[in-house]
């Protein structure tokens, strides 16, 4: 497993970033960090008190001219997705990256021992998968015309594009009791595994990438939080995470990377799991679906009837 370590942060430096879930957490980790390295930021969240406490915070603090504006976002809502790509491109014309970080853990137990024949009749809250899965489709269904846009006609002089989403390791390992968030996750990182093929082909190509954090230190974690610290076993801070996602924006050589952090250290696990395949799936297996693979190319054909 090739361990991911984030190159210097100065090719960031002027660049348009987006980002969703900036208001705490990994994502204001995120926004500081990539203001420190002189981009403008443009973040939402649905947490207006914090995401506009974090904004004047680092104003106040900065005398360096790069923009920074909090757009209270609620990822679940496809205009307000919508709303926070036009306010970056209205104010710098381009958007160059886009992060997908807000997200929501666990609510309740959908398959709880105390489900009775009439509690089993009331469906259960499905805000997890409209926050987790459904918000990061809709956001890269913008990005993919956002991070087009602004380009210089001529193909040679083509700048970076890229499009990251968090998942979790919710979203590569089994996670009981994560019922909800670990399908929603998993999700994500399907979404990643489809797009990965398809975006390099637009004429301004755009590389998609996920980030995995197992353990972090955020809000989502306080019900298991102490249990793990006892085992001592290794956590990451959301500055630890803010930096991998900052690598893989900074890496133009990055596409379709699953970034695994553990310990403030990142691990690509898709090349692993790729070049592993003939001994995991059998090499006739893998030879087959690759051929079925080179049938069905970027996928086109899939809508075109």
């Amino acid at each position: 497993m090739a361990q991911f370590i984030p190159p210097s942060y100065d090719v960031l430096e002027d660049k348009v970033i987006v980002i969703t879930g900036g208001a705490m957490g990994i994502g204001a980790s995120l926004v500081e960090l990539l203001h420190s390295a002189g981009a403008h930021v443009f973040f939402g969240d649905v947490e207006s008190v914090s995401g506009e406490a974090l904004a004047n915070r680092i104003s106040s603090s900065s005398k360096s001219s790069q923009k920074l504006q909090f757009v209270k976002t609620n990822v679940a809502d496809y205009a307000s997705n919508l709303n926070l790509f036009e306010t970056a491109f209205n104010a710098c014309g381009r958007v160059d990256h886009a992060v997908s970080a807000a997200g929501i853990g666990e609510i309740g137990n959908i398959v709880s021992r105390a489900l009775t024949l009439e509690s089993v009749k009331e469906p259960p809250p499905m805000k997890v998968i409209d926050v987790n899965l459904i918000g990061p489709i809709y956001f890269a269904r913008i990005a993919s015309v956002y991070l087009r846009q602004g380009q210089s006609s001529n193909t040679s002089k083509l700048t970076d594009r890229s499009l990251a989403l968090v998942s979790s390791v919710a979203g590569l390992f089994e996670s009981p009791g994560l019922f909800v968030y670990g399908a929603s996750k998993h999700g994500v990182i399907g979404l990643m595994r489809s797009l990965r093929r398809y975006f390099p082909t637009y004429e301004q190509p755009i590389r998609t990438n996920c980030i995995c954090p197992w353990m972090t230190k955020t809000r989502l974690v306080s019900g298991i939080e102490e249990e793990w610290e006892a085992e001592g076993l290794p956590t990451n801070s959301p500055m630890d995470v803010a930096k991998i996602i900052a690598g893989a924006l900074a890496t133009p050589t990055l596409n379709g990377a699953a970034l695994y952090v553990e310990g403030g250290r990142g691990w690509e696990l898709e090349s692993v799991m790729e070049s592993g395949r003939p001994q995991w799936m059998g090499e006739k297996q893998a030879r087959e679906f690759d051929r079925g693979q080179e049938v069905l190319g970027i996928g086109d054909g899939w809508t075109k009837k």
